[in-house]
């Protein structure tokens, strides 16, 4: 059997050939719940932070309460550029009232409390050569094509840790383990796709599993993108189908601003809830340098065939000595 130890070793040991894709502006997994598939980058180190307020009502307990909290993922470029690891950790404070009681409870503890690692095991624009431009075409450049599909792929292997009396999982143990799959596909150089699929909570008596599809859109001021997304919770301890939806404002390289909203389409609970937050990073990344010997150019001159053309010509007398 597979076991989470197993997959993190694996995780650890995947070949370092391969490059992510570093960009020079702020690639914040905000607004949202989705993942990229993509890490920060070496000795990029980002920070994901935000506020929280969420109705949730539930009709066959009777129950209404108001949640505030905040939330943080703290990010870093781990050793190479595929590599990531990082903290997410989800803070608030319940207010419940049980009207079939006539009484109010307060609950304050961790809801998201996890660290792992993020390892990017496919770049469908590693090879420069099969994703350069069309100089001549505008349109070919712009438009959707079907290799836009192919998705970079992640995998993340991670623990979840649950501290102390938590009134939200009171069954659960402090350890247990997480995994997940993350695509990212560009299906043309405004909308980008993301899928996560993530299997949380393995050890405990009410394992989870966990998918969201994202969408966004960059407008044609780049500084502007929305998105809309959509999560399918399923355990034994709670099921539920999530929308959201928001936007993105980047104020810099570094820094980016949000607001989403968003809600469920039952009422065991029913759920709506806000969110805004921000994410900055400080860059400390350094490309590696190549010694000219070790790189590959793409103009390279194909020595074998001129020569062949080469003895034709002489067998025809056509070279000047």
């Amino acid at each position: 059997m597979f076991t989470i130890p197993r997959f993190l070793i694996l995780i650890a040991l995947l070949p370092f050939a391969i490059t992510a894709q570093y960009t020079d502006v702020i690639n914040s997994n905000r607004p949202g719940q989705s993942v990229s598939a993509y890490a920060v980058g070496r000795n990029v180190v980002q920070a994901e932070w935000g506020l929280l307020y969420e109705q949730r009502d539930h009709m066959d307990l009777n129950t209404v309460s108001d949640i505030l909290g905040t939330d943080l993922s703290l990010r870093y470029g781990l050793f190479f550029e595929n590599l990531e690891i990082n903290y997410e950790g989800t803070f608030i404070n319940q207010n419940i009232t049980f009207n079939n009681f006539d009484r109010s409870e307060n609950r304050t503890d961790f809801s998201r409390n996890r660290l792992g690692l993020k390892y990017l095991v496919y770049d469908p624009f590693k090879n420069p050569e099969r994703n350069k431009p069309n100089l001549l075409s505008w349109r070919a450049n712009h438009k959707f094509r079907l290799k836009n599909l192919l998705p970079a792929i992640s995998l993340y292997g991670g623990a979840t840790f649950n501290l102390g009396d938590n009134p939200f999982y009171p069954e659960d143990a402090t350890l247990s383990y997480r995994a997940m799959i993350a695509t990212q596909s560009r299906l043309t150089p405004r909308w980008v796709l993301i899928t996560n699929v993530a299997y949380d909570r393995i050890t405990t008596d009410f394992p989870e599993l966990n998918y969201v599809i994202s969408l966004s859109h960059a407008f044609r001021n780049p500084k502007w993108s929305l998105f809309v997304e959509h999560q399918g919770i399923d355990s034994d301890r709670y099921t539920d189908q999530l929308f959201r939806g928001g936007i993105a404002h980047l104020f810099s390289e570094n820094f980016q601003a949000d607001l989403s909203f968003g809600g469920s389409i039952k009422n065991t609970p029913s759920r709506l809830f806000f969110n805004t937050g921000i994410s900055y990073r400080l860059d400390f990344h350094k490309d590696t340098l190549k010694p000219i010997d070790d790189q590959k150019s793409v103009n390279s001159i194909k020595k074998k065939p001129l020569k062949k053309k080469k003895r034709a010509k002489k067998k025809k007398g056509e070279i000047d000595f």
